[in-house]
C-alpha cells in the first residue's frame, strides 16, 4: 500500500510539471508567433479561486465524514493491510490507522493547492493578445482537479479497509480500483490534449 501510494504522488508530480512546462511553452511560443509587443503592458497573474482544487477538498470531506463515522465501528487493532488474496497480514492501532488514512488525503489536497497557485502566478505567460484560444482557468483548473484521481484511489483503499474491520468483508480488490482510475487518468489526459491542440490548430488558422 505504501509503495503505491509512493507511486501514486511521484507520477502527479511528474505529471503536473510536465504539463505546466508544456503548456508555458505552448503559451509562449504562441504569443512570440503573434508579433505583438507585450513590453509596454505587464500583464498580471490569475487570482487564486478554490474551484481550482474543489474536487480534492470534497474528497478530503468525505474522507474525515467516513472516518468519523466508522471510527467506533472499528476494533482496537485494525487490519490495515491486506495480502493479494484479501487475508490481513498487518494491524495497526485504531488511531493511528486513522492517521494514515487521512495524511494523504491532506497531501493530495496542498499539492493541489500548491499546483493551482503556482500556476496562478505564472498567468502572466497564459495571457494572450487578441486571442481566446485556450483559457487559463480551465487549464488550471484541470491540473489542480486533476489530483483528485488518485485521492480517490486512497479513498477507496481507506473505505476498504473500514468495510473488512467493521464487516469482515471487502469491497473489491483495490488493484481493479487502482487499473480502473489509471483508465481514467490516461483518458482524461487524452481529452485535455486533444482539446489544447485543437484550440492550437484553430489559432493559428485564425
Amino acid at each position: 500500500m505504501k509503495i503505491i501510494i509512493a507511486i501514486l504522488i511521484l507520477a502527479i508530480i511528474i505529471i503536473a510539471g510536465g504539463l505546466a512546462g508544456t503548456i508555458w511553452f505552448i503559451a509562449y511560443r504562441r504569443r512570440l508567433t503573434q508579433g505583438k509587443k507585450t513590453t509596454t503592458k505587464r500583464a498580471e497573474g490569475l487570482p487564486f479561486r478554490w474551484s481550482y482544487i474543489i474536487v480534492p477538498l470534497a474528497i478530503l470531506l468525505l474522507s474525515i465524514i467516513l472516518s468519523a463515522y466508522f471510527y467506533h465501528l472499528l476494533p482496537t487493532e485494525v487490519a490495515a493491510h491486506f495480502e493479494l488474496d484479501g487475508t490481513p497480514d498487518r494491524w495497526l492501532s485504531r488511531e493511528m490507522t486513522m492517521v494514515w488514512v487521512l495524511m494523504p488525503q491532506l497531501f493530495f489536497v496542498l499539492l493541489a493547492g500548491a499546483i493551482a497557485w503556482g500556476i496562478t502566478k505564472l498567468g502572466i505567460l497564459f495571457r494572450q493578445t487578441g486571442s481566446t484560444w485556450v483559457r487559463p482557468e480551465r487549464i488550471v483548473s484541470f491540473m489542480g482537479n486533476l489530483v483528485a484521481l488518485p485521492q480517490l484511489i486512497v479513498c477507496f483503499a481507506m473505505l476498504d479497509i473500514f468495510s473488512y474491520n467493521s464487516y469482515q468483508t471487502h469491497i473489491m480488490p483495490v488493484w481493479i480500483f487502482l487499473l480502473a482510475i489509471l483508465g481514467l487518468v490516461t483518458i482524461a489526459l487524452g481529452v485535455f490534449w486533444v482539446f489544447i491542440f485543437s484550440k492550437i490548430k484553430g489559432g493559428q488558422r485564425g
